[in-house]
């Protein structure tokens, strides 16, 4: 289709005249003539169709290696440049991952054995599909909490959550859950419920992640803003902190879910408070003592250290041997670990019944889970100087959680704080992530029962030191308000609402309102009155610069928004104020005065015709042109189209004339095709501001001259 040709022909224009003197300047208009698009959207169909289809030999190659990011990278791998960081990361990061499991474990309300094979596998399989060469993909402290609140909800509904003895008088389906199959197998006890229910939910995690992947819909992220993300991350991380100060004072409360569950725990935390376990607190205070401190000096001296110390590792041992020779149990009844099975379980699929119960559950936390993964390897490809593909990733998280369910793991993601160390400590490739799951493999074969003794409060200590970097954001608040007020409130909203009400609600609340914050910044946007660059062809906000000149009989007003359905109103009133002229009610008063005058003349009150005043043109509104300047307007649609028209129109009928210029050339062709100016009035579209203004003022003078 021959696109529409804009009759932008070069007419000559004079400026005002100053003085005695007034010389003629004659400026040309710009002619552009617009490209020819041909849209056969047939041809466009056919063309992507085979595009999609094809299947050569060097596209099945590319689409293989793309979707395995590993047989990319690891024939070119560099052994002596990249072997000893990938180890030394590897080892490090290992070495911290295995505490914090287990203790991650106790946050997803799962055994611990079931952390340590979580962080196994996914290190293993996103190092195949990933493509972050820094990320590391373990358990995440915020989805465990998510997680955690959908298993106590699914053992409570199933009767699980009652002392095995009353369990076990119960009819149905809680009691016959706990019986046996044929007098010799037992079915599965509240451990085991729960786990299955936490598969489940990871298996649909991961299908969620993977259908997005497959469908490109990686741009749902753009909708997780910085700000949102930190508010709902440190809202988490405070619901997470309450949730393990039972364990720091062994209380033995249950579990609170749902709607309002901060403040729940904290009252059944202060209705228990004389109970607490004298022992646990003190084991606690003594593990703050140590690894606050100890994070600190690693944070503040991390240039100078080659690694940082594992002093989590040091406290647990430490702690472990404590329990195990003081018998903290059995003489003062500290809660701890249990036993720890060797090796692996047998594979065991999720349990497909639970599906429908869990399946609205998994979205938040497969969007959250992509979203922080996405977001990590972004910041740590553009750091380094490497690309990561954002659809890949969804496809290498989802494949983290989808594979591992069957092999008794919960959901995972990337987690800041281990990337941060797995950089800082020489990683090259995701070689040391290999190297990681060795370390966990170690621990699973060979060391895991000798974690028997160790308290629970003490890896209650660990979750939450952990945490320190997303309580700390508070401390930014001030900054993050002289930066951007409307991120701040966004970041206090998400955070209220995750803490206060719950993590799925907080973070659909902190999406919706940050949706209405944008479409609130379009709808009052800001539209100043624009003055002239002396010696330049400039115009800016008076509101802004002094100094500025304006041009006689001229208005110039920029609308910094697009106009649309929403802002249409905002745009009039805001035009009527700022040139502190309404059409309607000018038009409405030239009424009025002829009515009045018709009146009187039919009184015979013909002498008092020349008290009324005729003429409500130039003289009584103090201009002859508005120039809109819509550089700052990307786009418009019907509702902004008849607004510009009804401007137009209303303004006309006063006899001021209405230029705009600045339009990009999408709302060229929508002016166009709107027939907002009449035909031979195309050229009333400038390309810039100057030349809309010198023509209004050529036109009135020329107009003033011939008078």
């Amino acid at each position: 289709m021959a696109a529409m040709t804009e009759t932008n022909n070069i007419h000559a224009v004079m400026e005002g005249p100053e003085g005695d003197d007034a010389k003629c300047n004659f400026h040309h208009r710009i002619f552009l003539e617009p490209q020819e698009r041909k849209r056969d959207m047939k041809a466009l169909l056919v063309k992507q169709a085979k595009k999609t289809c094809s299947c050569t030999p060097a596209k099945m190659k590319d689409c293989f290696l793309g979707f395995f990011p590993i047989l990319q990278w690891l024939p070119k791998y560099k052994l002596k440049e990249y072997l000893l960081g990938d180890i030394m990361s590897g080892v490090i990061v290992g070495v911290l991952l295995v505490p914090q499991s287990i203790a991650y474990s106790l946050l997803a309300g799962l055994e611990p054995i079931y952390g340590l094979y979580t962080s196994f596998f996914s290190c293993i399989i996103y190092c195949i599909f990933g493509t972050s060469r820094h990320i590391s993909v373990s358990i995440f402290g915020v989805v465990c909490l998510m997680l955690g609140q959908v298993v106590d909800r699914e053992v409570e509904r199933a009767g699980l959550d009652l002392d095995p003895a009353v369990l076990s008088a119960l009819p149905g389906p809680a009691g016959d859950r706990n019986s046996s199959r044929n007098g010799t197998e037992p079915l599965c006890d509240k451990s085991c419920y729960a786990m299955a229910v936490a598969a489940t939910v990871t298996f649909i995690s991961g299908v969620y992640q993977v259908a997005m992947g497959f469908f490109q819909v990686g741009f749902v992220s753009v909708y997780l803003s910085d700000s949102l993300l930190s508010g709902f991350v440190t809202g988490a991380s405070i619901t997470v902190l309450t949730s393990q100060v039972k364990y720091l004072l062994g209380l033995d409360i249950p579990r609170s879910g749902g709607i309002g569950s901060l403040v729940t725990t904290w009252i059944n935390i202060f209705r228990s408070i004389h109970r607490t376990n004298l022992c646990d607190l003190i084991t606690s205070f003594l593990c703050f003592l140590v690894l606050v401190p100890a994070k600190e000096l690693n944070e503040r001296f991390k240039s100078k250290l080659k690694a940082p110390v594992p002093v989590e590792l040091f406290v647990v041992v430490a702690a472990t041997l404590a329990s195990h020779f003081g018998k903290l149990r059995e003489n003062y009844g500290s809660s701890i670990s249990g036993h720890i099975p060797t090796g692996f379980l047998p594979p065991r699929p999720p349990d497909w019944a639970l599906i429908p119960s869990v399946a609205l559950d998994a979205i938040p936390i497969a969007i959250i889970g992509f979203a922080i993964t996405v977001s990590l390897s972004e910041m740590f490809a553009k750091k380094h100087g490497y690309s990561v593909r954002a659809n890949q990733e969804m496809y290498a998280i989802g494949f983290c959680n989808i594979i591992p369910s069957f092999f008794h793991c919960f959901t995972t993601s990337a987690a800041l704080a281990k990337t941060l160390v797995k950089e800082s400590t020489g990683c090259r490739t995701q070689m040391s992530g290999l190297v990681t799951s060795l370390v966990i493999l170690l621990v699973l074969l060979v060391i895991a029962p000798l974690f028997y003794s160790l308290q629970k409060c003490v890896l209650a200590v660990i979750t939450i030191v952990n945490l320190r970097g997303a309580l700390r954001k508070f401390r930014d608040l001030p900054k993050m308000w002289h930066l951007s007020k409307v991120d701040t409130v966004i970041w206090g909203v998400t955070m209220v609402a995750t803490a206060l009400i719950s993590t799925e609600i907080g973070l659909l609340v902190g999406v919706c309102f940050s949706m209405l914050c944008v479409i609130f910044r379009t709808q009052r946007p800001e539209a100043p009155l624009l003055g002239w660059v002396a010696e330049s062809e400039t115009y800016e906000s008076l509101s802004a610069y002094k100094n500025l000149q304006t041009k006689p009989g001229v208005v110039v007003f920029r609308f910094e928004a697009p106009l649309y359905y929403i802002n249409k109103e905002c745009f009039k009133s805001t035009l009527y104020k700022q040139t502190g002229v309404n059409p309607v009610w000018v038009k409405a008063a030239k009424k009025k005065a002829e009515k009045r005058m018709l009146r009187e003349k039919e009184e015979g009150c013909g002498d008092k015709q020349s008290d009324v005043p005729t003429d409500l043109g130039l003289g009584a509104v103090g201009f002859h042109t508005i120039v809109i300047d819509c550089c700052a307007v990307q786009f418009l649609d019907t509702a902004g189209i008849r607004t510009l028209q009804e401007v137009c129109r209303d303004y006309g009928d006063i006899d001021v004339h209405v230029l705009l210029a600045q339009c990009n050339p999408s709302v060229r062709s929508s002016l166009l095709r709107g027939d907002v100016f009449k035909e031979g009035e195309e050229h009333l579209l400038f390309h810039s501001v100057h030349q809309a203004v010198d023509f209004a003022l050529g036109t009135q003078g020329h107009g003033a001259s011939k008078n």
